[in-house]
């Protein structure tokens, strides 16, 4: 009777309970001395004054071989950088929508060539700015229309060719369409249909920071009938125990989100805002994400094992093969050498010509205020950084990749 009780009582408990599996870094191949190197790394970065402080976290094969907090949360009242401290996650949300989409692939609800006005009637017939020569006349550049060569789709939104708010001619735009603080996706997306293209869908590979994964957020919410923050808390989020994702924090949780910073040569200065993309009423897929380094691991481990973490399953592994293939390769006008891209996560295709420390086939993305993960699925490591600096130096990326590799030592 009582053992019946017991187990009545942990089948009730959220998944989130039990905690990612922690391991001596040896028992996964990892050297603990070599992984003190992560560290270094990043007290370095301290000490020039790039960063206050970051979450650094590695698991291999399924286990926690490394979670350290460095440096402060906040420089004025000196608080301690916290192991827990949730973060604005910026794009690295990016990678949640592109799970969300394919999750809907699957059920048969969406189709990656489908086109957007399929669900969104607004973007039907768009067109594309095309500059005008200004000869030596000085002033922004003017532009004219062309009708769009096709319609842009799903899987151009999630792979960056769609031309949608990727440049100077839809950034004109914007004031016209301003988004009020009181709307939602389902109000401001319509609007995204009337900006010009950037360039023909497919000719070429630029980022579009926030209108196409806004834009696939709302089409979250049209194929699937839910609100899009509750699509991905029944869908992701709980299934995986991620109980500190969100767009928005319970007031409770506030005193764990580090302050934000900006680097200048030889200091850092306290943004004035702190609060940037967080609403309680739109709900960004392209960026407005918050969570802690190990609930964001729960997400990218579920990714290296196939679609499934914990004996829940999201997607299946030719899903996640086909995000992580690459859809676009680095000979594409506007990718870098190495460097392909994938359903919504950069393919380090190339290490060597893209200049990283990683193994050919690893994925990941980052986010604007220098949050960066990746996932190697031949070493089986996952690894996660999280700092909050609005103008970070990209190279702690690859010292940070460089540190955790290195470790590896069978």
């Amino acid at each position: 009777m009582r053992l019946q009780l017991i187990l009545s009582i942990l089948a009730g408990l959220p998944l989130w309970a039990a905690s990612l599996k922690q391991t001596k870094p040896e028992d996964v191949g990892l050297s603990a001395e070599r992984l003190g190197r992560i560290h270094e790394t990043m007290q370095r970065h301290i000490d020039s004054h790039q960063i206050q402080g970051a979450v650094t976290l590695v698991l291999r094969n399924g286990r926690l071989a490394h979670l350290e907090a460095h440096g402060l949360m906040d420089s004025e009242s000196n608080k301690p950088m916290a192991k827990d401290a949730i973060f604005r996650i910026f794009s690295m949300s990016k990678p949640v929508v592109g799970t969300a989409i394919l999750m809907l692939m699957e059920e048969g609800k969406i189709r990656l060539n489908d086109p957007v006005s399929k669900f969104i009637p607004e973007f039907r017939g768009m067109k594309v700015a095309v500059a005008q020569e200004s000869g030596a006349q000085a002033g922004p550049k003017q532009y004219y229309t062309v009708p769009s060569a096709r319609e842009i789709t799903i899987q151009d939104l999630l792979t960056h060719v769609s031309g949608l708010g990727s440049g100077p001619a839809s950034a004109a735009e914007m004031p016209r369409i301003v988004r009020k603080p009181t709307d939602k996706l389902a109000d401001y997306i319509p609007r995204l249909g009337t900006t010009p293209l950037d360039f023909q869908p497919g000719s070429r590979w630029t980022y579009s920071p926030g209108a196409g994964f806004d834009t696939l957020g709302r089409i979250v919410e049209i194929a699937s009938g839910q609100p899009f923050d509750e699509f991905l808390k029944q869908r992701i989020f709980d299934p995986l125990g991620m109980k500190d994702a969100f767009f928005s924090p319970p007031e409770n949780l506030w005193p764990l989100v580090p302050t934000t910073y900006h680097r200048n040569a030889d200091s850092l200065k306290k943004t004035e805002a702190q609060n940037f993309l967080v609403s309680k009423s739109y709900f960004s897929g392209a960026g407005g994400l918050m969570a802690s380094a190990e609930e964001y691991a729960r997400f990218a481990e579920m990714l290296l094992e196939g679609g499934q973490l914990n004996g829940k399953r999201l997607l299946s592994p030719k899903s996640v093969e086909m995000m992580r293939s690459v859809f676009v390769p680095d000979t594409l006008p506007g990718r870098a050498p190495g460097r392909g891209y994938g359903l919504s996560v950069q393919v380090v295709s190339d290490p060597i010509s893209a200049g990283y420390r990683v193994s050919p086939g690893s994925y990941g993305w980052d986010g604007l205020y220098g949050t960066h993960f990746w996932i190697d699925p031949k070493e089986k490591i996952v690894g996660i950084m999280m700092i909050q600096i609005d103008n970070p130096n990209r190279q702690l990326d690859r010292d940070f990749e460089n540190a955790v590799m290195q470790a590896i030592v069978e």
